[in-house]
Parts: structure tokens; C-alpha cells; sequence
């Protein structure tokens, strides 16, 4: 069953996409309410999403309102996304969609955790705060988006290239959260350093076909997030960082395993491969 905190945010998501995306639908509806007060649409939204966080401080406090207020603020930008897709200019169009990816992502692996494994549950599992690379990857990968739109604005309006980058977006999310959901309890964000008396080995279900069902769908998503922003130079980085930082997360990761189950992991390591390119896992030489 789904925790409290988990509830909270998902009405917080829910409610404050609505709120972004229904002032769209009434301004094209010519409702001058808006026009009123505001002469950009964009200040509006400014407006709203300051209000918003202005009621949250009123009505929670502590771990709640954490939960709360992120919530509120992927919601939001899950609601800009749909906005900017369907009334930008064509070449912001698919920035739109990247922007609803990539809200969509952080916001599930909260709610995701928040179903399956409560216990766990922390602010980190938004993983917004991923790591300072993350933050700096994003960052680039918008520098790089607004740059070549500037200059070729024709390079990023929507092709095959964008799409087939949101389809392999919505194929690695759904493999890893079937790979959470499979996992149970047994999935955390962190590696563990010790087992748990709960904790056994997963090899049925998405963990018959890879090791690392979750990894392969992070890795196979960043790539399709740099396709959806026809992104060349990002693209190449993310693949190669990707590949480096899930290559060495196995490697420490699979040293676990082999502490906690011993045989029964080297017997499932024979069986079934990690799922990730070139990437073999940590084997023990016996």
C-alpha cells in the first residue's frame, strides 16, 4: 500500500500539473481573467507556482512538507512540459516533452519507493540531488539545446530522431520500474553494506533476462532524453558517462551480492547477464 508521504505527493503532482495546464486551456478558451492582471503568460505561471509554495508553508511542516514542496515542483514542470509541446514555436516542442520526461522520471522514483519499500523512503528518493555530475550533465545537455537552437532552430523541431528518443525514454522507464516493483523490499537507492534478515536474491520475472534490470533502463533513458533534444555532443557524453558510472555501480555492487549470497549469486552470474553493454560485472576468480 501506498505510505501517507507517498499519497501527499502524488496529490501534490496531480493537482499542481492540472493548475499549470487548465490557465492554458482557459486562456485559449479566451477567458480574460488572466489577461487582467497579467500581460505575459509566463509571469502568470511564475505567479501561480510562487502561490502555491507559499500555501505549502502554511499547511505542512517538516518531512511532509519536503515531500510536499518538490512534489509541487515536479508536478509543475510536468505541467510546463505539455504546455510548451502543444503551444510552443516547433523548435521548442520537443524541449517541452524532454522537460514532462524528465519530471516524470524523478517524480516515480519517489512514488515508486514510497509503494514498495516505505522503510526506506527519504527526500533523496526523488533523486534530484543525484550527484554533482548529474547536475552539471542537465545543465549542459539545456546549454547545448538552446545554443544549437539559436543558430539552427530547424536542427531541433520534431523528427524521427526526438521520437524515437521519447520511445526509448518510456522503454527504459518502464523496465525500471518493473524492475523496482519486482524487486520489492529488496530495492533502495543506496547499496547496502549489509544484508538484511528480508532481504533474499531476486532472478525471476525482468531479473531472469539481466542482472541489472534497473541500471539498463537508467542508462538506455539518459540516452533517450539527449535524442529528444537532438543533442549530438550530449549524446556522445551521456552515452560514454552513463556507461562509465553504471560500469563501476555494478562492479561495487555485485561485490555486495556475492557477500550476501555467495554461490547461489556466482550460479545466477553464469545464468544471466548484467544487460548493459561490454559491462560483465564483478566475477571472482575461482
Amino acid at each position: 500500500m501506498l505510505c501517507y508521504d507517498g499519497k501527499l505527493s502524488f496529490f501534490c503532482f496531480i493537482f499542481t500539473g492540472l493548475i499549470a495546464v487548465l490557465s492554458e486551456i482557459l486562456l485559449r478558451l479566451e477567458f480574460d481573467i488572466f489577461r487582467t492582471y497579467f500581460n505575459n503568460i509566463w509571469l502568470m505561471h511564475l505567479f501561480q507556482y510562487g502561490l502555491l509554495n507559499i500555501l505549502l508553508l502554511l499547511v505542512f511542516y517538516g518531512f511532509s512538507y519536503q515531500v510536499a514542496v518538490r512534489a509541487v515542483f515536479l508536478g509543475y514542470g510536468f505541467g510546463i512540459g505539455i504546455i510548451l509541446f502543444f503551444v510552443a514555436p516547433p523548435s521548442w516542442q520537443m524541449f517541452g516533452i524532454y522537460i514532462t520526461v524528465l519530471a516524470t522520471f524523478h517524480y516515480t522514483e519517489f512514488l515508486s519507493i514510497a509503494w514498495i519499500n516505505p522503510s526506506s523512503l527519504s527526500i533523496d528518493s526523488f533523486i534530484l540531488n543525484h550527484s554533482i555530475a548529474y547536475g552539471v550533465a542537465a545543465c549542459c545537455s539545456w546549454i547545448e539545446f538552446i545554443i544549437e537552437r539559436l543558430y539552427f532552430p530547424g536542427m531541433k523541431k520534431a523528427s524521427f530522431i526526438s521520437y524515437f528518443g521519447l520511445v526509448l525514454c518510456i522503454c527504459g522507464e518502464f523496465l525500471r520500474k518493473l524492475a523496482m516493483f519486482t524487486a520489492k523490499h529488496n530495492f533502495n537507492h543506496i547499496v547496502q553494506s549489509e544484508k538484511m534478515d528480508n532481504h533474499e536474491l531476486i532472478t525471476y520475472g525482468v531479473y531472469k533476462i539481466c542482472r541489472h534490470p534497473s541500471y539498463v533502463g537508467w542508462f538506455y533513458w539518459s540516452i533517450g532524453t539527449q535524442l529528444i533534444l537532438q543533442n549530438p555532443f550530449c549524446l556522445f557524453a551521456y552515452t560514454v558517462t552513463s556507461w562509465k558510472f553504471f560500469h563501476d555501480r555494478i562492479l561495487i555492487e555485485e561485490v555486495t551480492l556475492l557477500n550476501f549470497f555467495g554461490q547461489d549469486y556466482i550460479e545466477y552470474q553464469k545464468e544471466v547477464s548484467t544487460g548493459l553493454p561490454f559491462i560483465s560485472g564483478y566475477k571472482l576468480d575461482l
